[in-house]
């Protein structure tokens, strides 16, 4: 039995680099109908309407963007509105710019990467959906810092919280929809791996951002960690 009172630690699946293109495709498809389910899309779109504000235009960084539905929300979001938006996503998997750009019209102009976030130019706003608890300590301490130098308008983490409720209740939403075994599996691991309201200001403290980001929870089991300017 998984004790949530801590994070667990192990790989998902979903993660393993001779998971065959097919499979990942599989896996993302299916997770992108759990993000929908979830209204992973709320809060970020939420943030951005305060990150926003009166601007015409603004450009944007997903970092992790798996098969882009996240991207394509925003795409439609600042289409509604008559807002210029430059949008570009960068992912580690080189599967997800395949899968990406197979499920996105053309005439959305987004900008799907491979590669290291690391590595691209600032942006007015910088986010993750479903990132932040697959990086390591180290690594989501940097990211942090990394938004926090190069996001002018603000950056935003969206994110699970491990929830015991969530925990037990996923895996029933994910086999009475038929997701894919490792869509159901890495999930549930997802939760246990995520985080909890107490545990994130002293991660913001090491980052430096203690002060200046807004820890929130939003509807269903969502943790997000949000930063304006």
């Amino acid at each position: 039995m998984v004790r949530l009172s801590e994070r667990t630690i192990a790989e998902e699946q979903m993660d393993a680099a001779d998971l065959p293109p097919e499979t990942y495709a599989a896996v993302l498809a299916d997770l992108e109908k759990a993000n929908r389910w979830t209204f992973s899309a709320r809060p970020t779109l939420g943030f951005l309407q305060r990150a926003v504000g009166s601007r015409r235009s603004f450009s944007l960084l997903d970092v992790g963007f798996g098969e882009g539905g996240m991207l394509r929300a925003i795409a439609h979001w600042a289409q509604k509105r008559g807002i210029e938006a430059r949008l570009v996503g960068i992912d580690l998997n080189a599967k997800s710019r395949a899968a990406a750009q197979a499920k996105t019209p053309p005439g959305l102009g987004i900008d799907y990467r491979s590669g290291d976030y690391a590595d691209c130019e600032p942006f007015d706003c910088i986010l993750s959906n479903l990132v932040a608890h697959h990086m390591t300590h180290d690594q989501l301490v940097a990211f942090l810092k990394h938004m926090e130098a190069k996001a002018s308008a603000g950056w935003l983490v969206n994110d699970l919280h491990r929830h015991g409720f969530a925990h037990r209740g996923y895996p029933i939403l994910a086999r009475i929809m038929g997701w894919h075994r490792i869509v159901r599996e890495d999930g549930t691991l997802s939760i246990a791996r995520s985080y909890r309201p107490g545990e994130w200001p002293p991660i913001l403290e090491e980052a430096g951002v203690a002060n200046a980001a807004r820890i929130f929870r939003a509807f269903p089991f969502r943790l997000c960690v949000e930063r304006l300017r």
